[in-house]
């Protein structure tokens, strides 16, 4: 069954729902046909002309289908040709108008369906359009049957008739276009959620001052890569780096200027580490790098690079010129060890960079 609506529908999201619309309108005009045989049946209507206009009908609106389905129609503004549809079919009303005489008043329920088909996917600009041209063509046609065929079509129920269509088609034009700013409203709406969740992901996995990924997010990676390393035999380590006397920093030249330089340390880890590595801010000045499959040899030179690299930086900040060196502990993930007992060594690590004067590495511990 799947395969059959891909068949028919294919398997393009939009395209399908445009395909469900012309689908949509054929089975309408479908609904039409079997109304107007069945005035033939009863005599109403003549059966020759009703098949006849059941061919045009038919054909127009399979030539429509055609258009979309293949995907011709993309070359419009409005591949759905929602517009021309709508048009077609009403000057098919228009025709079925001479054909029904007494019944011709079912007509305008057709057109009322079409109209409110239209009012869900046409612009409030389209809609004004086709009802103008309603109006027009029906104008027209009972105005050429009053004069055709008095006896049949009295003019004067005709000119009822017309008051009557150029009365609704106005009116369904004010609907409609509460029914496209009800659906603008509700467009916006839902992009505005869209982002609301999108700012809501991004502040559960990063961290707002520096646009790294935060503690949390991080421990999950982390618990991933564990995971791997369990299946794989391989394993990763894990650095932890503190900017030494950071605090001062705060407090000679302001919040803002420690700011500054945390975001300045984590651009430049970023351009440091290997794409594979990720980096996140752990909380106030620290930083934590873990780096995949990677071996404490490799990893050594990696933070070694890392350090020298943030000692070198100068951030202008508060009218000055800041610089910040950082302390680093690396730790090799051991096979049967938790993530916590690795971040432990870590950190115990770095302490100990601190004891011997700041600014080194101290690992693989």
């Amino acid at each position: 069954m799947r395969s059959v609506q891909d068949a028919l529908l294919t398997t393009e999201p939009v395209q399908r729902v445009r395909i469900a619309q012309a689908l949509l309108a054929m089975a309408m005009l479908a609904a039409g046909v079997v109304a107007m045989h069945y005035f033939a049946w009863i005599g109403v209507a003549a059966s020759a002309a009703v098949w006849w206009w059941t061919g045009l009908s038919l054909a127009g609106m399979a030539v429509a289908f055609v258009a979309i389905r293949s995907g011709w129609s993309r070359r419009f503004r409005d591949p759905s040709l929602t517009v021309p549809q709508m048009l077609y079919a009403i000057a098919c009303g228009a025709v079925a108008y001479t054909l029904l005489d007494a019944a011709r008043g079912s007509v305008f329920l057709i057109v009322m369906v079409i109209l409110m088909f239209g009012m869900f996917v046409a612009t409030p600009r389209q809609i004004r359009l086709v009802s103008l041209f309603a109006v027009l063509i029906f104008g027209a046609t009972m105005a050429l049957m009053a004069w055709r065929q008095p006896g049949r079509y009295p003019p004067a129920i005709e000119l009822g008739h017309f008051i009557m269509v150029a009365t609704m088609m106005p009116a369904l034009s004010i609907l409609a276009a509460r029914l496209a700013r009800m659906r603008q409203r509700a467009r916006v709406q839902r992009l505005e959620l869209k982002a609301a969740l999108a700012r809501i992901r991004e502040l559960a996995t990063r961290d707002e001052l520096t646009g790294l990924i935060n503690r949390r997010h991080m421990l999950e990676l982390m618990d991933q890569e564990h995971q791997r390393c369990i299946r794989s035999g391989r394993t990763f380590c894990l650095a932890m780096f503190d900017l030494d006397q950071f605090k001062r920093i705060n407090v000679s030249y302001g919040t803002p200027a420690g700011d500054d330089m945390l975001r300045a340390v984590a651009a430049e880890g970023l351009r440091c580490v290997r794409v594979s590595d990720v980096l996140a801010r752990w909380g106030g000045e620290e930083f934590v790098v873990m780096m995949s499959d990677t071996r404490a040899v490799l990893a050594r030179g990696g933070v070694e690079r890392l350090r020298e690299r943030v000692g070198a930086l100068r951030v202008r900040s508060a009218g000055a010129e800041l610089q910040v060196t950082c302390s680093v502990g690396l730790a090799e993930h051991h096979a049967g060890e938790s993530v916590a007992q690795t971040l432990a060594r870590a950190d115990r690590a770095l302490q100990e960079a601190k004891t011997q004067g700041f600014n080194r590495v101290v690992g693989p511990v």
